[in-house]
Parts: structure tokens; C-alpha cells; sequence
């Protein structure tokens, strides 16, 4: 894993015609963008380098952005519509949601109040710090639910970084693997970056997604660049990701 030396390209470069499936850029409803016009702002920096496709997913997470799928469609409704008194048409934007799994999580399932990516995907997420304390027994009612968890950035869970196995563990019980962009630079830190590479390396991703909140993570996902080697590994998720999204 050693990329020092290799020829770089830009990431963006790759990324044409990429659905990305984790984004914050739904207004006003969670940590992501906050007004329409911040909204538009983000779209069209993504339209630069060549994505317009989008399924959104704000957090639903309790007592931080408590969501709803009502909530969700007003915010998704806004955006549209002055996409349209803009005369903006050239974006495909769907709705879903990141889905804490916190100890409220549970009774969105049971109540039929989740948010799924086409249908039969759900992302998720956890603390970074720790495991949620009912992670198991969600995932499983995921499954009896005939639904598929896609656990979002997993290279960023901390407390994951020294105990690779459990990877291993959660791809046992079933679950996806999705890729923060950002993770290929140390926006995060040099541990997310190492951990991102292994996790590629090992291959054991299965789709990437920008979750972008705001115009500046954009930006910098736009000067990232990456070796050959790891283009030539992340290629096939750019493309999977778009196949069973776009």
C-alpha cells in the first residue's frame, strides 16, 4: 500500500455521470446545506465536475434532526421547486435518509417511517466513538424487514481502527460498505485516510457516495487527487454505485 511515487490524477476526473447516494443537500433540515439558495450553490459546483444525479439523505437522528419522510419530502418539495423557478432542469434529485442507529432507530423500522435508497437499501450509520449499544439487534430486524444496511464511511468509526476484524464481522451479518470521497485525502485525518486505504485495498467496499454538507467539502473533494493504483480500485465502486442508483 505504498501510492508515494505513483502518477496522480485528479478523483474528480473519474466521477462523470456518478449518482452519489450520500449527500446532505436538502435545506434547513439537518447540519447540511441551510437555505435553498446554498442548495443550488452545491448543485451547481457538482454539476462542474459532471454529477447531477442525487438521491439526498439528511440524517434522521433523535434529539438532533428528528426527520421524518414528511419532513424530508417538504424539504426535497422546496428544493425543487425553486429549481423550477429557476428554470433549472438538468438535475435528478430522489429522497432518502442516513439513519442513526440510536436506540429510537428500532421504532422507525417498526413504524414503517424509514427512509430506503430504491426501495430495499438503507443507510445507516453510527457514533464514531463507539458501537451502538442495540447495533445487532437492528441489523437483524433490518434483514427480517427484507432490507439491505449500507453502513456509511465505515473507515471513519475510531474505535473500529484497532480492531479490523469486526469489519469482517459486519460484512457477515449481511451489510454494505459505502465510501466517503473525502476519506482518499486526510479531510479527516491521516487514520481515516489509512484505514480508507485498507478497507479498498481489502475490498471491501461496495459503494462510494460524497456526503457533502456544504460548499466548502465540495471544494475540496475537487482538489483531491489519487494514484493510479487506487483509481483502478475504485473505479468498479463508482461504477456499481451507478449501476443500482442511477
Amino acid at each position: 500500500m505504498f501510492y508515494f511515487f505513483s502518477k496522480k490524477k485528479f478523483l474528480v476526473d473519474y466521477l462523470e455521470g456518478f449518482t452519489d447516494i450520500h449527500n446532505h443537500i436538502l435545506p434547513g433540515i439537518d447540519d447540511g446545506a441551510k437555505t435553498t439558495e446554498e442548495s443550488i450553490s452545491i448543485l451547481k459546483g457538482f454539476q462542474e465536475i459532471g454529477i447531477t444525479n442525487f438521491i439526498a439523505t439528511p440524517h434522521i437522528m433523535d434529539g438532533y434532526y428528528p426527520n421524518t419522510p414528511n419532513s424530508i419530502h417538504e424539504a426535497l418539495g422546496s428544493l425543487k421547486n425553486q429549481l423550477k423557478t429557476e428554470n433549472i432542469t438538468n438535475f435528478t434529485i430522489e429522497a432518502a435518509a442516513e439513519h442513526m442507529v440510536d436506540p429510537f432507530f428500532e421504532s422507525i423500522i417498526d413504524s414503517k417511517q424509514i427512509m430506503p435508497l430504491k426501495k430495499d437499501f438503507i443507510l445507516i450509520e453510527m457514533s464514531f466513538l463507539q458501537a451502538s449499544i442495540n447495533f445487532d439487534e437492528a441489523i437483524q430486524k433490518l434483514k427480517k424487514a427484507n432490507l439491505f444496511p449500507i453502513l456509511a464511511h465505515p473507515e471513519r468509526y475510531s474505535f473500529i481502527h484497532t480492531n479490523f476484524n469486526k469489519y469482517d464481522d459486519y460484512k457477515k451479518q449481511g451489510m454494505y460498505f459505502q465510501l466517503n470521497l473525502l476519506s482518499l485525502s486526510n479531510y479527516y485525518g491521516e487514520a481515516v485516510k489509512k484505514n480508507a486505504l485498507k478497507l479498498l485495498d481489502n475490498k471491501l467496499f461496495d459503494f462510494v457516495g460524497s456526503d457533502v454538507h456544504n460548499i466548502r467539502q465540495l471544494n475540496a473533494i475537487k482538489e483531491i487527487k489519487i494514484p493510479l493504483k487506487i483509481a483502478e480500485k475504485l473505479e468498479p465502486l463508482i461504477h456499481n454505485t451507478s449501476y443500482n442508483f442511477g
